[in-house]
């Protein structure tokens, strides 16, 4: 870039983590999609006034974002793909890039989306514009991507409570690099480990004290940025790994502090364990009520933790539900209160929405996507409420069983955070126990919970892996396989 001149960034992503054992196929009703000036107003970070806003001439290309969820629709993607390229290529010339990506994106029919989008985005942008891209740690990380990318980051919470700390900073390194010239130095690690999400949270060691190392080695001279992807599970596809990358401008300031990682993740591999208390659902409904019986305060959370949407779930799996409303103690009148959250059904909300609240109902809900579990469940009591215009739920109903209110969207929603609850009239802290699908539990819900336990249900973002039956990874990997002799660590450089 010339020395004087304004930076030219575009600003394009696309972002969706995906399980491929999820019936669900994410299509276009799942996506927030922005265009145009509307996607730079998505980073309150890049406004005019701010340094970085002033930094440079941020164009807005294309953006869609989705919850997490099942493969993308092959269609669906190449035409964000083909919307994202024809953006750039109008934008042209470019001096940076500024791509906004999950990491664990899949595609009917591919193995690598993420490094497909960004080969086909340097033959338009070519080899000169420096493109950076913040990522969730629970990214695979192909080589390819890897080194597709200058200057690649991802997260350093789970829960991402630093996600929008993580996208600035993604920013203000192109810009930096932008400024002084020169093009960044990688250097990756593939390391050959694959767990779930509940078991590398940054609450709890040794991904705490692993992610918290990061800032120093981004301190040292020469380094630029340190990043752990400990990758994402419920893929099954060549690029399932962890993977470390350290990027700067001098190869051996960024070769060492790659290496250490990688070996102190690989050291630290049987030290993972969940990040809260498991059980089965039964448990953790029967510590719920114990808590309760012994004057603990409310509420007890249960998390559905295999059909988790934050993780990938599908979202209607109707197991926990079929097996809560065969509980006699939570289904008589003066049963405890306890929320259940959620699963959806198109047709069955029509017929809630036939009804009004206080009325008796009869529906048969959920398994119309994810049916391979537990067949749709029959849902019988008092309507307590009716919602519209949620932009995930699309309508929401209430129905009150004893004391279960179950809730029955339209449309796929995670109910993660306390106002899912309180915007449809459910007080947490006034049911003795919630269960919701989530895995580890997101801040507010954290905030409140007086106890907790994650439920090992089945579906498709099961905790226990060896049911689902991984069988395109690339082997040996920990957990699955021994490794008799040490893995290959060493640093891709580039």
């Amino acid at each position: 870039m010339a020395h004087g001149r304004t930076p030219r960034i575009a600003v394009a992503g696309m972002a969706i983590e995906s399980s491929i054992y999820a019936a669900h196929r994410a299509g276009y009703r799942d996506f927030d999609v922005r265009e145009g000036p509307a996607v730079v107003e998505r980073y309150e970070f890049l406004s005019t006034g701010t340094t970085l806003g002033d930094a440079a001439d941020w164009v807005g290309v294309f953006y869609a974002r989705s919850i997490p969820g099942g493969p993308v629709v092959r269609e669906v993607y190449d035409d964000f793909k083909a919307r994202i390229l024809d953006g750039l290529a109008k934008a042209a010339p470019l001096d940076g890039l500024y791509l906004d990506l999950h990491g664990a994106m899949s595609v009917e029919g591919m193995d690598d989306a993420e490094g497909d989008l960004v080969d086909a985005i340097r033959d338009v942008i070519g080899a000169e514009p420096i493109i950076s891209a913040p990522m969730d740690l629970h990214g695979n990380v192909s080589e390819r991507l890897a080194l597709g990318v200058d200057l690649p980051t991802a997260y350093r919470l789970a829960p991402h409570e630093d996600a929008w700390e993580t996208r600035e900073r993604a920013a203000r390194n192109l810009v930096d690099w932008l400024e002084r010239g020169g093009r960044p130095r990688r250097a990756w690690v593939r390391v050959p480990i694959l767990l779930p999400g509940e078991k590398t949270s940054t609450r709890v060691e040794p991904a705490r004290s692993l992610y918290a190392g990061l800032a120093e080695v981004e301190r040292q001279p020469g380094v630029t940025d340190a990043s752990i992807w400990i990758g994402y599970a419920w893929a099954d596809e060549p690029r399932c790994h962890a993977s470390v990358l350290v990027t700067g401008d001098d190869d051996d300031a960024i070769v060492g502090p790659a290496a250490t990682l990688a070996q102190r993740l690989w050291d630290a591999r049987d030290d993972f364990g969940f990040v809260g208390p498991t059980g089965t659902l039964a448990e953790g409904i029967a510590a719920g009520l114990a808590h309760r019986a012994a004057g603990g305060g409310a509420p007890y959370l249960v998390s559905d933790s295999g059909d988790n949407p934050g993780a990938g779930g599908t979202g209607d799996v109707t197991w926990a539900l079929t097996e809560l409303l065969a509980m006699s103690e939570l289904t008589r009148e003066d049963s405890p209160v306890v929320h259940v959250a959620s699963i959806f059904d198109e047709s069955a909300i029509e017929e809630l929405f036939e009804a009004q609240p206080g009325e008796r109902v009869s529906v048969t809900a959920g398994a119309r996507v994810d049916h391979r579990i537990c067949g749709p469940v029959r849902i019988e009591g008092e309507l307590v409420s009716l919602h519209t215009g949620d932009p995930d739920a699309g309508r929401i109903a209430v129905v009150r069983i004893g004391g279960i209110r179950a809730v029955v969207t339209e449309f796929r929603k995670a109910f993660h955070d306390t106002a899912d609850f309180r915007a449809i009239g459910l007080e947490p802290t006034d049911a003795a126990i919630v269960v919701t699908k989530i895995g580890y539990l997101e801040p507010t819900l954290h905030d409140i919970a007086q106890g907790w336990t994650l439920a090992l249900t089945p579906g498709p973002v099961d905790q226990d892996l060896e049911r689902l039956g991984h069988s395109r990874i690339t082997r040996p990997m920990h957990p699955f396989d021994a490794f008799p002799e040490p893995p290959d660590l060493s640093v891709r450089l580039s």
